[in-house]
């Protein structure tokens, strides 16, 4: 076929029924959709409920994976918070007399629930601001709700705090606190602590996939919130000694962090409760868990299909 015909042959074609169409009307004729464009938030739940079976044994492998290195193993899962506790008595309780007349068998037990509740949401904290950023590979290799990573993480912490609730209980009946009636509200207390715990996590997430450099800001952050909370002295005594205004008082015991550690010392520790438990502490705890559980996790879900791009 000469040149002539071969050209007269092209021009002569059908123009193609897609010509003039935008990219998003080309996409909706043949049904195409955005790569890991981010669903609907009832689709994203339904999405992480039919991941829960990885959720939970990421989660397990991740403990397991924890101290494998070490010689005493899973132990140091134990043994890491006593031993910050052991820390803080001696400087806390001995040398600054921080316990406030608090007699060594009920601030023993009520530092180291303290230390062991607050190490919770601390580790909540940290492993979520990483979640995302340390874990890159498998967020660009794999499509799945990226919110099964910290909510994974933060199940791990929930699982280590069950180690060392043993601990906790043999400190408690060491020092004469024996189980009551009111041990029954450790579950909830638990419950909407890991709701909180878990809508943080959410929320340091998002930020340190964005702000890598949080991860080395956050232990200073939460270092502040830990004494701000009364977690080596009880809080409300502190500030009435110290004269503290109404409102500064009122907002340090509606912290979350301090509400859910009287929970459990009220729970606990007998004849800790009177006159130590902000009022409408169940409130406070609830509204903490709704708001960041909830809050957290659409925060999170908003910026879905930003994580692992760039």
């Amino acid at each position: 076929m000469s040149e002539t015909t071969h050209n007269s042959a092209v021009a002569s074609a059908p123009p193609s029924p897609d010509d003039g169409l935008a990219p998003a009307e080309l996409a909706a004729k043949y049904g195409l959709s955005v790569s890991g464009a981010r669903v609907s938030l009832p689709d994203y739940v339904r999405q992480m409920w039919g991941r829960r079976h990885f959720i939970l044994a990421f989660s397990q492998a991740k403990l397991t994976a924890q101290y494998s290195q070490a010689k005493l193993g899973q132990l140091w899962q134990v043994a890491t918070p006593l031993l910050n506790a052991a820390v803080y008595f001696f400087i806390f309780g001995l040398l600054l007399k921080s316990s406030r007349g608090m007699p060594h068998d009920m601030y023993i037990p009520f530092l180291v629930t303290g230390v062991f509740v607050f190490t919770f949401t601390q580790n909540s904290a940290m492993s979520g601001v990483r979640a995302i950023s340390g874990n890159l590979g498998l967020v660009r290799a794999l499509h799945f709700p990226r919110a099964s990573l910290p909510i994974s993480f933060s199940l791990q912490q929930l699982q280590q705090l069950l180690f060392s609730m043993i601990v906790l209980v043999i400190v408690l009946l060491g020092f004469g606190h024996y189980p009551g009636p009111s041990w029954v509200l450790i579950l909830p207390a638990l419950a909407l602590q890991f709701v909180f715990n878990i809508g943080l996590s959410l929320i340091m997430a998002r930020l340190g996939a964005k702000t890598p450099d949080l991860a080395q800001l956050l232990p200073f952050l939460l270092r502040t919130w830990m004494y701000a909370s009364g977690v080596m002295f009880p809080l409300a005594r502190t500030l009435e000694s110290a004269g503290a205004s109404g409102w500064v008082s009122d907002a340090m015991m509606a912290n979350p962090a301090a509400v859910y550690m009287d929970l459990m010392r009220y729970a606990l520790i007998d004849g800790y409760g009177a006159g130590n438990l902000p009022p409408h502490v169940w409130a406070l705890a609830l509204g903490w868990a709704v708001l960041f559980g909830v809050g957290g996790f659409v925060y999170f879900w908003k910026a879905e299909e930003q994580y692992g791009r760039g």
